[in-house]
């Protein structure tokens, strides 16, 4: 009978809270409907906070301090009927209750509190403040204080939720404002606009909504308002739930339900809700508290109910949070590309910032200007701009036009106001375009050929405050010409030269900030073709023809191979062209000398000197391996190609000479990425290179000691001669880093996950129980945990993909590791018992039992927390 008795009490206790659960529940069930919470407006309160000299509008205010004075002036109709009791209430933690006179009592009809307002100072150890309003009755001041100094920590819990409530709520508000007017102003931006919003305001978009025609993307993106605010770390809840006990676990449950919009909660809900729970355990029979969100607009505080206040019993308390008292804690604003580079005076500069949601939807920072200094001349006086944080543009936007600035690169500061405190936020590169700097390439003067479509470089410090570039043609219109800038202080402009005669150009750069143009005098030249050379190396398939107008190149005959035209590039005053060949090149002799012929487009043939060089290095590929220290435990990991090479093993391949025949001692190897990230030299005096014989060597390297744990991907090889000629390159294999797997702890029933430990778990992408890895473990690239939960081994053995080669599935063996398995049994079968003393020596009873690379099972009684019975838990060791 004892065993049931705390559960009768706990039935009778929901009964007797019955009509406080259902009211809870019908009003999370109206929580979770389109239309956003708290739509109810609210009374107003004026409020002014002074600190030392200083008085700022409560819109301004972040945080109260000691000794700050507030005047608080209620803001209700001269047509109010019912009488309201103000209370300005201060806390001073969740486990100290405040003493009695830290209540104020203000008669909101009273003509001094119409008139003047009040004024209240905040007391020293305070680190909470709250304002109550309360229909006046008999004993409203004693019961209400009565209540906050019982249970402080409830009330300390809702001013918090309701601080984060109301934050979120003015993002919320801000999104759906710009929304709607973007949507009946300019609907072209509403995407850009709206990608915007939500970066900076923590915002949820979705995506699908600017599939929708122009006219249906506004409606769709403002759906669901209450799903769409995300999380923001400097709004969200310090404290935990506070509600317990039996009321406490079935409201958790009613939250969960559907009709209770379980699972469609956003962290402004969930405040919301949090605060509804702890407020609805506050009910009496007098009273009920109910939240009020506080969206501050200059010197008022707007206050937004979403249940009616009821005049009759149980009266309803309108509990509105004030700001934290304590030190302030500015946002960290910080900027999107630290490192980019943007043009002081380009029109619609937007400095892009995101992290602080709050700087874009409230009124807590303001003062904000650009502090601005040149970064070459320090004797340069200093700049000040006023900006603004424009949630729309997704950043920093200048208040009105630039002021004259020094030209070059420049270093913009955030500076502002935080409340009552000066605040310094992100750092940007500016420019400031300079006339006359841009100047042609060094090599390009006479690049310019008519006859074709040519392209000229242009130099300067930075291209960033570029406009436009325009040549002037030879009627006097200007003519765009089209542009980009490979490198931040180059210009590559296409000049259409095909239908132009021999003669002068103008080219002018058009910059941002200048009135005049740079304008660059240059010369286009009427160029025949004409061929200077045609080089290659014995054994080659490639050669390099020098010339003028190569352009008009269709092919070449050298000694009856044909070579065809590849890649064309200008080099100074000559054009360079590559041209391939299917043939052999190793007949011809170096030093004598050649003649080929050249087939032009219009079908003249011309004549070229030929200069074949001596035969660059060339090597097979025999055979390539990995090599691991016979000291160090084998690697769980089987790889599923014989490319894939372990970064911590030691690489070791077989070359063999082709060109020259033998293998010089004086040849090196070189190794290196494909992608030119790293590489390094092997030689013979260094030990790194071993000749099996006068033709073949063996090439070693340790890729963690010689390339750093950051090396990863395809690798190739190839000869160097002494005199630094290369050979062609051969893959060598890809480089993978293996994650550090260490155990498997699997339970006895199937159907549970096993949990795998290790180190470095991001470098693996997907780990399942399948070779095709259908209900494979998804490991997210920033997954910075040692565990996963993955399914049974299929055989024992458990399949993975490499982030370094994610076409390749390897294989990882769980007998390779530590497998650890649980089972509880009443009644466990008899066991053969040994006992096992734990010792370091490697002639312990456990070594004998458990030799190299073999597994035993222990099975060890423990008994089982409050219960009368033991349980046996299996475990499985293997020696590696």
């Amino acid at each position: 009978m004892l065993f049931f008795e705390p559960g009768v009490r706990t039935i009778e206790a929901m009964r007797r809270c019955l009509p406080l659960l259902l009211f809870f529940f019908f009003a999370v069930s109206g929580l979770s409907a389109d239309a956003p919470a708290f739509d109810l407006a609210g009374p107003k309160v004026d409020v002014h906070v002074k600190r030392g000299q200083v008085t700022l509008p409560i819109s301004q205010v972040p945080n109260l301090e000691p000794g700050d004075r507030l005047w608080v002036h209620p803001d209700l109709p001269e047509s109010q009927s019912a009488h309201y009791v103000l209370i300005v209430a201060f806390l001073r933690g969740v486990t100290n209750p405040p003493p009695p006179e830290w209540f104020t009592r203000v008669e909101t009809w009273s003509r001094q509190a119409r008139d003047e307002g009040v004024f209240v100072t905040v007391p020293a150890e305070a680190q909470q403040a709250l304002l109550f309003l309360a229909p006046e009755t008999g004993g409203d001041f004693s019961t209400l204080r009565a209540a906050v100094r019982g249970r402080p920590g409830a009330f300390v819990r809702a001013t918090q939720d309701l601080q984060a409530a109301s934050f979120d709520r003015m993002r919320l508000d801000a999104y759906l404002a710009e929304v709607k007017t973007t949507s009946q102003t300019d609907p072209k931006l509403l995407k850009v606009r709206a990608e915007n919003l939500a970066r900076s305001l923590g915002i949820k978009v979705d995506q699908q909504c600017f599939d929708k025609p122009t006219d249906q993307q506004a409606p769709c993106l403002v759906q669901h308002t209450d799903g769409l605010v995300l999380d923001d770390a400097n709004t969200q809840s310090l404290v935990t739930q506070l509600a317990n006990g039996a009321t406490g676990d079935l409201m958790n449950q009613l939250s969960y339900s559907t009709m209770a919009g379980g699972g469609e909660f956003s962290p402004y809900v969930g405040a919301i809700l949090d605060t509804a729970r702890i407020l609805s355990s506050l009910h009496t029979a007098h009273f009920q508290y109910i939240p009020a969100l506080a969206l501050p607009t200059k010197d008022t505080l707007n206050l937004r109910l979403n249940v009616p206040p009821s005049f009759r019993d149980p009266k309803s308390v309108v509990v509105v949070a004030l700001p934290p008292v304590g030190p302030a804690k500015p946002p960290a604003l910080r900027a999107i590309s630290p490192e980019e580079k943007y043009c002081a005076l380009k029109p619609g500069l937007v400095l892009p910032a995101d992290g602080a949601p709050v700087i874009f939807s409230t009124q807590l920072s303001y003062d904000l200007t650009l502090h601005i200094e040149s970064e070459a001349n320090a004797k340069a006086a200093s700049v000040e701009v006023p900006v603004k944080a424009d949630s729309a543009e997704g950043g920093l936007a200048p208040i009105g036009l630039f002021p004259a600035l020094p030209g070059g690169d420049l270093t913009a500061v955030l500076h502002g106001k935080w409340g009552f405190d000066d605040w310094e936020g992100p750092h940007f590169h500016l420019h400031a375009a300079q006339p006359g700097k841009w100047t042609v390439a060094p090599g390009e003067q006479s690049a310019l050929v008519v006859g074709r479509v040519d392209s000229l470089h242009l130099e300067d410090d930075s291209s960033v405050c570029v406009q436009s570039v325009e040549e002037q043609a030879e009627s006097g219109k200007p003519v765009k010409l089209v542009w980009k800038s490979p490198k931040p202080e180059s210009l590559e402009i296409s000049v259409p030269l095909k239908d132009t005669k021999p003669g002068p150009v103008s080219v002018e750069v058009y910059q941002f900030g200048l009135k005049t143009p740079d304008q660059l005098s240059l010369k286009a030249y009427a160029e025949a073709a004409s061929l200077d050379r045609l080089t290659l190396s014995a054994g080659d398939r490639t050669a390099s023809l020098r010339g003028n107008r190569l352009d008009e190149v269709a092919t070449a005959e050298l000694e009856g191979m044909e070579l065809k035209p590849s890649k064309l590039k200008r080099v100074e005053d000559f054009d360079h062209l590559e041209m391939t060949t299917d043939g052999s090149t190793a007949s011809l002799e170096p030093g004598k000398a050649y003649e080929a012929k050249v087939q032009l487009l219009d079908g003249r043939q011309l004549k070229v000197p030929v200069t074949v060089g001596p035969p660059r290095p060339q090597i097979a590929l025999l055979n390539k391996g990995v090599q691991e220290e016979t000291a160090a435990n084998p690697s769980p990991v089987r790889l599923g190609s014989p490319d894939d090479l372990p970064v911590d093993g030691r690489l070791v391949f077989f070359i063999k000479s082709r060109v020259p025949a033998d293998f010089p001692r004086n040849e090196k190897v070189e190794v290196a990425a494909v992608d030119g990230s790293f590489q390094t030299i092997l030689s013979l005096t260094d030990g790194t290179l071993m000749l099996e014989d006068a033709k073949t060597a063996m090439g070693s390297v340790e890729p963690l000691a010689r390339f750093g744990g950051s090396a990863f991907g395809p690798i190739e090889v190839r000869a160097m001669s002494a005199e630094g000629v290369t050979g062609d390159w051969l893959p060598l294999g890809t480089l993978v880093r293996v994650p550090g797997f260490k155990e498997l702890r699997c339970p006895r029933a199937v159907a549970k996950p096993c949990t795998l430990t290790g180190t470095n778990l991001f470098l693996a992408s997907d780990i399942g129980s399948t070779p095709d890895l259908s209900n494979a473990t998804d490991v997210p690239p920033d997954f910075t945990g040692t565990q996963l939960s993955l399914p049974h081994p299929t055989n024992g053995t458990l399949y993975l993909k490499l982030r370094d080669d994610p076409a390749t599935v390897q294989t990882l063996s769980p007998r390779s590791l530590r497998l650890r398995r649980r089972q509880r049994n009443p009644s466990p079968a008899p066991l053969q018992s040994r006992t096992l003393q734990p010792t370091n020596d490697s002639t312990s009873p456990l070594r004998a039992l458990a030799p190299q690379n073999r597994c035993v099972f222990l099975s060890v009684r423990k008994p089982a927390p409050k219960m009368t019975r033991f349980f046996f838990e299996t475990e499985r060791f293997c020696r590696l």
